[in-house]
């Protein structure tokens, strides 16, 4: 497996992964700082943790092909966003991410420390472990974009997925890498980790049942369209021979006259 990037590779997953520890070591470095910094800005702290990196999927049964759309609308403390780094929880192996003309992208892979068995039978000793979006442009704080990636989801349900995103800007970066624990809101961390649950898998042949179902009614429809062109047909038939016997009718009653008119002349 190799990486697949639209642009020059800019790193390798391991010097990836070397460089975000001390990426998010100076973020706590900051977080810590600004937060001795702002003690009493109370609001203000609770309008810049509802600014969260959201991730909706189109799926969520388990084993199945999902969409996965990550949005946001805020920069780091105002400043633009330059890089949106996505990582991959270790129960997904692989991603096709969707191409922005506003963004490059690129795929990075680790070696995993022990190989690994797929469910089709083969064995995997690398991962894709993480997305990068690069802006060809700085995106402004309060411009709201939206990037997307292509993910198999795992056999099991049940599970909860949580995807860090790292987003870099012109001037700092926030780390959206936190997890809630068991029965903790999500939304009471500061930087949650965009996440979602896995659902039970759709029953078999379920995602045909729409089609069968509008076969089903289109062949319906036929029939009763083809009932009511023959219940037409055999109105018109009738209403065919019913005039014809009142103009025999007519007929009959206009000799009748005619003849009782020559006997009052004789």
């Amino acid at each position: 497996m190799t990486m697949q990037t639209t642009n020059p590779v800019r790193a390798t997953g391991d010097a990836r992964t070397n460089r975000r520890p001390n990426r998010r070591m100076a973020r706590s470095l900051r977080t810590g700082l600004a937060a001795a910094a702002t003690v009493g800005l109370l609001g203000v702290g609770a309008a810049a943790a509802s600014a969260h990196v959201h991730v909706t999927p189109d799926s969520t049964a388990a084993g199945s092909s999902s969409l996965l759309t990550f949005d946001f609308a805020h920069g780091c403390e105002a400043a633009p966003t330059t890089e949106i780094a996505i990582s991959l929880p270790e129960q997904i192996d692989d991603a096709t991410p969707t191409a922005h003309p506003g963004w490059d992208v690129e795929k990075v892979e680790e070696t995993l420390e022990t190989p690994k068995k797929l469910e089709n039978g083969t064995t995997i000793t690398k991962r894709v472990s993480e997305i990068v979006y690069t802006a060809k442009e700085p995106l402004a704080d309060g411009v709201r974009d939206a990037l997307q990636i292509q993910v198999q989801l795992p056999a099991a349900e049940g599970e909860t997925l949580a995807f860090p995103v790292l987003q870099t800007c012109t001037e700092g970066s926030t780390d959206w890498a936190q997890v809630a624990e068991v029965g903790q809101d999500p939304h009471d961390l500061e930087s949650p980790a965009p996440s979602f649950a896995v659902t039970a898998a759709e029953a078999a042949g379920q995602g045909h049942g729409t089609a069968a179902g509008s076969a089903d009614t289109e062949q319906a429809s036929n029939t009763s369209a083809a009932g009511a062109a023959g219940t037409n047909d055999g109105g018109a038939a009738t209403a065919g021979w019913v005039g014809l016997g009142a103009g025999l009718l007519g007929l009959l009653a206009g000799v009748a006259a005619l003849v009782r008119t020559r006997g009052v002349k004789k």
